[in-house]
């Protein structure tokens, strides 16, 4: 390659190299800072989780609300009935006529899982980098892809990343890689209205 090839090819992708990190970062800060303003809504999720023992993955159907800062509640409607509701440090199961709660303040792994989630919902980036090593692809207004790895080694022998993405406000993939291999991808889109 000749010399004004290489000086011509350096001059254009050096201000990309340079700029690339700090652009990230103001990306993450505008796309919190979108997700922090929304009050929050109901989706209806599609949940395929791939299990290395089983042939097919496990499909379950239901709907996710949130409503900021702290609430969140998932109702399983298939295959079977179960709702988890996380109202502020609380959880709380339901399934088959039976009920559990505990504050996840007592689970540091389960705090961290439960993070991603509504964390990410909530545009909480410090509550986040708390846990999890935060990469950002795309563009806050328009189609994203965060990448989430877990700093904690506890959380690492459960699982390895969390990749949520998105349009705007509008949360609609959430996909686990668990460190034994298994995965879970779980798909949403908004709940018609009445």
């Amino acid at each position: 390659m000749n010399t004004r090839r290489l000086w011509l090819l350096t001059t254009l992708l050096l201000p990309l190299a340079t700029a690339t990190p700090a652009h990230a970062a103001d990306d993450l800060d505008r796309l919190m800072a979108l997700l922090a303003a929304h009050p929050g809504g109901t989706v209806r999720f599609v949940e395929r989780r791939r299990l290395a023992m089983l042939d097919a993955p496990l499909v379950s159907r239901g709907e996710m609300t949130y409503r900021a800062p702290d609430w969140l509640e998932r109702r399983t409607l298939s295959p079977r009935p179960e709702r988890l509701l996380l109202d502020k440090d609380t959880l709380t199961m339901e399934r088959d006529q039976r009920r559990m709660s505990m504050p996840i303040s007592q689970r540091p792994e389960v705090e961290a899982f439960v993070a991603s989630i509504r964390s990410t919902l909530r545009g909480d980036r410090a509550a986040l980098e708390r846990h999890y090593r935060v990469a950002l692809q795309g563009q806050p207004e328009k189609r994203w892809t965060m990448t989430l790895e877990p700093l904690q080694a506890r959380l690492r022998g459960i699982v390895t990343q969390i990749v949520i993405s998105g349009v705007g406000v509008a949360v609609d993939r959430v996909d686990y890689t668990q460190s034994d291999g298994d995965s879970t991808e779980m798909r949403m889109e908004p709940a018609s209205k009445p």
